[in-house]
């Protein structure tokens, strides 16, 4: 199903009117409330920012190119990978505390799942790597897209969200009554 630009704009304008309720009314009477909006708007904005670069990442993460991303986005491969591109430093490795590279979409649960036995849990994670930590028991990690029905029982069940979303997705995990298995991962 796509959505035409007109009923695009008018879902997006609804949204942003819905994080103040009073909004329509206000605009009627109230020059504040044009201002008010603007506020509303720009928050708007600066999160719709964060969504298209946690989406691009996740485009990354699936093992898309910068060719097929930058076309998506209307601007070249090199335009993409210069705006959206940016790698985090890499966090030092310690007994207790590891970064796991490399991961994507495709793999990055049965990675967390295989560390999660031996005793590391996630405590964040950005495009296509985790931080984890070492603790004496076992961990289990899921996944699900971020508002969705999964996320919720998941998190009603006592499973504990993984920092922020990283849009499509957040990340959850939980401690399980088990020992951690000796040793990491092969």
């Amino acid at each position: 199903m796509t959505i035409d630009d007109e009923e695009f704009a008018d879902l997006i304008g609804r949204a942003v009117a819905r994080l103040d309720p009073t909004i329509e009314r206000r605009l009627e009477i109230e020059p504040q409330a044009h201002l008010d909006l603007v506020v509303l708007t720009k928050r708007a904005n600066d999160e719709v920012g964060k969504l298209l670069t946690a989406a691009v990442s996740s485009a990354r993460a699936a093992e898309w190119s910068w060719e097929a991303i930058g076309s998506a986005l209307g601007m070249s491969r090199q335009a993409a990978q210069q705006r959206f591109g940016r790698r985090p430093a890499p966090t030092p490795g310690t007994e207790e505390h590891r970064q796991l590279v490399g991961l994507t979409a495709f793999n990055e649960m049965d990675q967390l799942n295989a560390w999660g036995r031996h005793g590391w849990h996630s405590v964040g994670f950005g495009p296509l790597f985790h931080d984890v930590e070492r603790s004496p028991v076992q961990w289990e990690h899921r996944r699900a897209v971020v508002g969705s029905r999964k996320a919720r029982d998941l998190e009603s069940k006592g499973w504990e969200r993984i920092g922020s979303m990283w849009f499509p997705w957040t990340y959850l995990k939980r401690h399980l009554d088990l020992p951690a298995e000796p040793g990491e991962p092969t």
